[in-house]
C-alpha cells in the first residue's frame, strides 16, 4: 500500500514538474512574442499557448493586459502612420495643384511667346511671319517691275531722244547744204541780173 502511494507521489510530481515546466516554458514563449511579434502572432500564440479547460481557453489576465496594451499601442500607431499619410496625401496634392496651376501659367507664356515670334509688327498692323514675308515680297517684286519699266521706258526714250537728234542733224546739215545751193544760185542770179542790166546800159 506505501509502494502505490509512493508511486502516485513521484508520478504526481512529475506530472506537476512537467506540467510546471510546459507552463513555464509556455510562458517564456507567450512573453517572447508579446515583446516582438505582430498582433496576430501575438493572438495566436496566446490562443495556442494557453491552457485548456473543457472547450474553454484560460488566458491569465497578465498576458491579456499586455496583449491589450500592444493592440492599443499597434492600433494607436497604425492611426499615427494613417494620420501622417494622410497629412502628405493633402501636402503632396497641394504640391501637385500648385505644380499644375505653375504648368498652367508655362503654356500660357509659352502660347504667348510663340504668337510673339510668329508675329510682327508692321506699320502698325500685326501681321503674322507668312503674311509679312507675303507683302514685303510683293512690295519688293512691285518696286524691281516698276524699276524694270521705267528702266525700259527710260532706254526706249533714249533710243528716240538719240534718234531724233540724229535726224536733227541730217536736217540741219541738208538744210545747211540747201542753204549754201540757194545762196550760191542767188549769186549767179545776181550776177545774171548784174550781167543783163548792164547790157541793157550799153545797149
Amino acid at each position: 500500500m506505501k509502494a502505490k502511494i509512493t508511486i502516485f507521489i513521484i508520478l504526481f510530481s512529475l506530472l506537476s514538474t512537467f506540467v510546471y515546466s510546459q507552463s513555464k516554458k509556455n510562458q517564456e514563449t507567450i512573453n517572447e512574442v508579446l515583446k516582438t511579434g505582430t498582433i496576430e502572432e501575438q493572438f495566436n500564440t496566446l490562443i495556442d499557448k494557453s491552457n485548456d479547460f473543457q472547450e474553454y481557453k484560460n488566458l491569465k489576465h497578465y498576458n491579456l493586459n499586455r496583449f491589450r496594451k500592444n493592440f492599443k499601442d499597434s492600433l494607436k500607431a497604425t492611426k499615427l502612420k494613417f494620420e501622417k499619410a494622410h497629412s502628405k496625401i493633402a501636402t503632396q496634392k497641394e504640391t501637385i495643384s500648385s505644380l499644375q496651376n505653375q504648368i498652367t501659367d508655362l503654356n500660357k507664356k509659352i502660347d504667348a511667346i510663340s504668337v510673339d515670334k510668329d508675329t510682327i509688327d508692321f506699320l502698325g498692323m500685326r501681321l503674322t511671319k507668312a503674311s509679312y514675308n507675303t507683302i514685303l515680297w510683293s512690295l519688293i517684286l512691285s518696286f524691281l517691275a516698276t524699276t524694270l519699266f521705267f528702266l525700259f521706258r527710260f532706254k526706249s526714250s533714249n533710243a528716240i531722244t538719240r534718234e531724233a537728234k540724229k535726224s536733227l542733224a541730217e536736217i540741219e546739215e541738208e538744210f545747211e547744204t540747201h542753204r549754201k545751193k540757194a545762196l550760191e544760185r542767188e549769186q549767179v542770179l545776181r550776177r545774171q541780173l548784174q550781167d543783163e542790166i548792164n547790157k541793157q546800159r550799153n545797149v
